[in-house]
C-alpha cells in the first residue's frame, strides 16, 4: 500500500475496481486569456490550457470524445466505468447553455460514473453554481467534482505567476461548493519561484482547513511558448531537482490530514514541450523514489497532521 491515501484507492473502495479518467477538451478559452483579465494567462499555462492530454476534439462532440478516449483503454485491465474530466482550459467558462449541453452529455453515456470540471475560484457563478445542483438531483447516482486551480496560497507569488485573483475568491469558490456537496480538489504547484517546503506547507495549511475531498500536488513544469518558459531561459529561475521536490513533497504529505485523497503526486509534462525538470519524463521512477523514501523514513500522509 502507498504511504498516502490515492484517488485510486478511494475509488477501489467505493466502485469495487480500477477506474480511470478520460480527459476532454470543451472548447473553452479563460479570462486570463481572453482580455477579461488577461491574455497572457498564468505564466506557466501552455497554448492547450494544460490539456494536452485530453481527447483532440477537432469537431467531436463529447459522446465521441468519450468513445475515443474508451478506445486508448482496450489494452488495459479496467472495469466498463469511467470519470469524464473536463480538463482543458476554465471549464464553466460560457454560457450556462453550452456548459449543461456538455455536461449533461458526458453524465448521460452509460460508461461515466461522473464527471470531474477543472475551473478557476473565479468563474463560479450563481448560475453555474444552480447547474451544478440541478444536475446533482437529476443524476443521483453520479458525482459531480470541482477541481479548483489554487497553484498557492502566497498573494505575493500569485501576482508572480498572474493567477488573477485573490486568496479570497477561492476561500469563498469552497464555501458555495461545500453548500452545495460538491466535492472539490484543489490544485497546488511545488516549485513555484521562490517558495520552498515553508510556503508550500502554508498551502498544505491552507487545504487541510477548508476539508476538501482531494488535493493534486503538481510538480512546476517548465514548457515551452509559455513566459515561464523566457524567465527559464534567461537564467532567471531554477527547477528544483528531484532531491529538493521529493524532500518538499514528503513534507508536504506528512502534514496533510489523512482524510483528503490524494489526486496526483508529480503530474506529466508533455514531452515534446517540457524544458525541465527533465528527470520528471521517469514518472515511474518518481514515485518509486517517493514511497522508497517514504518508507525508510518512516513517514506517511497525516503524520504531522494537527488541526
Amino acid at each position: 500500500m502507498k504511504p498516502y491515501y490515492t484517488l485510486s484507492d478511494y475509488l477501489k473502495n467505493v466502485y469495487g475496481e480500477k477506474i480511470y479518467k478520460i480527459a476532454l477538451d470543451g472548447g473553452f478559452t479563460c479570462p486570463n486569456r481572453d482580455g477579461t483579465l488577461a491574455t497572457g494567462g498564468c505564466i506557466f499555462c501552455s497554448k492547450g490550457g494544460s490539456g494536452e492530454f485530453a481527447v483532440p476534439a477537432q469537431g467531436l462532440s463529447i459522446d465521441q470524445q468519450i468513445t475515443a478516449g474508451l478506445s486508448l483503454f482496450h489494452e488495459k485491465k479496467t472495469g466498463n466505468s469511467f470519470i469524464a474530466y473536463f480538463q482543458a482550459y476554465t471549464n464553466t467558462y460560457g454560457p450556462v447553455s453550452k456548459l449543461e449541453k456538455l455536461y449533461r452529455e458526458a453524465l448521460l453515456h452509460p460508461c461515466i460514473v461522473g464527471i470531474s470540471i477543472a475551473t478557476r475560484p473565479d468563474c463560479l457563478g450563481e448560475e453555474v453554481l444552480f447547474l451544478f445542483s440541478m444536475l446533482k438531483k437529476e443524476f443521483p447516482h453520479k458525482f459531480i467534482w470541482v477541481e479548483l486551480g489554487l497553484q498557492t496560497v502566497s498573494e505575493r507569488t500569485a501576482a508572480y505567476i498572474r493567477r488573477g485573483y485573490p486568496l479570497s475568491v477561492c476561500t469563498e469558490a469552497i464555501k458555495k461548493l461545500h453548500a452545495l456537496s460538491i466535492p472539490i480538489i484543489l490544485h497546488l504547484i511545488i516549485g513555484l519561484p521562490g517558495e520552498g517546503a515553508r510556503q508550500v506547507l502554508e498551502s498544505i495549511d491552507y487545504v487541510n482547513r477548508q476539508a476538501v475531498f482531494g488535493v493534486k500536488l503538481q510538480l512546476l513544469h517548465i514548457l515551452k511558448h509559455t513566459d515561464l518558459a523566457e524567465e527559464y531561459l534567461l537564467g532567471r529561475i531554477h527547477p528544483l531537482s528531484k532531491e529538493e521536490y521529493l524532500h518538499i513533497l514528503t513534507s508536504a504529505i506528512i502534514h496533510l490530514s489523512p482524510e483528503i485523497t490524494v489526486h496526483r503526486v508529480t503530474g506529466d509534462g508533455p514531452k515534446e514541450l517540457l524544458l525541465a525538470p527533465l528527470w520528471s519524463l521517469n514518472k515511474r521512477d518518481v514515485l518509486n523514489s517517493l514511497h522508497k523514501k517514504m518508507k525508510l523514513e518512516h513517514a506517511y500522509q497525516g503524520k504531522e497532521f494537527s488541526i
